[in-house]
């Protein structure tokens, strides 16, 4: 029986062959959880036959285990290609990107019947990654077949996340999650990195803003820290980077000392800047510790503009988390 792995990540269809446990595997490497999502049609163009400009995020640039020529990939759309295999899994770690690019996969092939049939879900409470591939594989979690329930709830939450309110994705909660187990907890950990009604920082910002106070005063050691490791941090080094130039070349800034940005490849692709950002000394500013001390807020001194999900967060779209209350509100 031919089986096709579908995972997500880097680093990850290689170990799955290496193991043995597909005849074949694909990883996507789409990332929904920051900055302005892709438009539907750019999406469907990523699934599709491969374009004529070559594309990172296509599905066939995370294939490994087949081979496929440039006429196969200019005529095979990934539903084609799953045609070829007798069992599908989908492998999902708990990480709210790869939760994403679930139910945004899920949502893709809801369509197809002669795909959905064969297709089965491994979710597993452990993060796979490259260094730890093969134990997670070893594991071999149990694979629970696609039904109905799982796709119509994959579709739903998908509008939700792309919608340009995030009402709808609040009110998914109240709603049956257990077809998707990871789902409630990426649900909550996407609401919580909303402006806090107290502060007007999301939850990595303040925990950027508590590491600070408590001694990781260097870039990295606040980027880098286990803290993100041991918490499943909701973004990666990228959205972190990005989050701490917030916090720092702002109006009025609540962290001093940044000597070097914005957080981006330029940076990255100069060692003398890279170097001036990593041997920067941190601080806490008098507001950055009010905010840490729940006596201040963070928006009512600077301007507020970002993309969570399809909403696009501004002083006039502004929508914040009670996490008190567990409550969505607006003002």
């Amino acid at each position: 029986m031919a089986r096709l792995i579908l995972t997500f990540g880097y680093a990850t269809a290689e170990a799955f062959m290496r193991t043995g446990v597909a005849d074949c595997a694909i990883e996507f490497r789409c990332h929904f959880v920051w900055g302005k999502l892709k438009s539907s049609e750019r999406l469907k163009i990523l699934l599709s036959q491969r374009p004529e400009k070559r594309a990172f995020e296509h599905w066939t640039e995370g294939l490994a285990g087949r081979s496929l020529t440039d006429e196969e990939m200019r005529s095979l759309d990934l539903t084609e290609f799953c045609d070829g295999f007798d069992a599908i899994e989908l492998w999902a770690n708990p990480e709210p990107d790869t939760q994403l690019q679930l139910i945004w996969l899920l949502d893709h092939l809801r369509p197809h019947a002669n795909i959905t049939s064969r297709l089965s879900l491994v979710q597993s409470d452990t993060r796979i990654g490259e260094d730890r591939a093969e134990d997670w594989i070893a594991q071999r979690p149990h694979a629970v077949l696609i039904h109905a329930d799982h796709l119509a709830l994959a579709s739903a939450a998908w509008a939700a996340w792309r919608a340009p309110t995030p009402v709808a994705w609040f009110d998914l909660l109240s709603q049956d999650l257990s077809p998707l187990p990871q789902l409630r907890n990426t649900m909550i950990a996407l609401l919580e990195e909303l402006p806090n009604r107290t502060t007007g920082l999301g939850a990595t910002e303040m925990r950027m803003l508590e590491l600070l106070a408590a001694g990781y005063v260097h870039p990295y050691d606040l980027l880098l820290s286990r803290d993100w490791v041991e918490e499943r941090a909701t973004y990666d080094l990228w959205a972190m980077g990005a989050l701490l130039d917030g916090l720092a070349r702002c109006v009025n800034p609540a962290v001093s000392g940044l000597t070097e940005g914005p957080f981006d490849g330029a940076m990255h692709g100069s060692p003398e800047r890279l170097a001036r950002f990593e041997n920067s000394t941190l601080s806490l500013t008098d507001l950055g510790k009010a905010i840490l001390a729940g006596v201040d807020d963070f928006s009512d001194y600077n301007p507020i503009h970002r993309w969570w999900g399809g909403t696009e967060l501004s002083d006039d779209n502004f929508w914040c988390w009670d996490f008190e209350n567990q409550w969505l509100i607006t003002r």
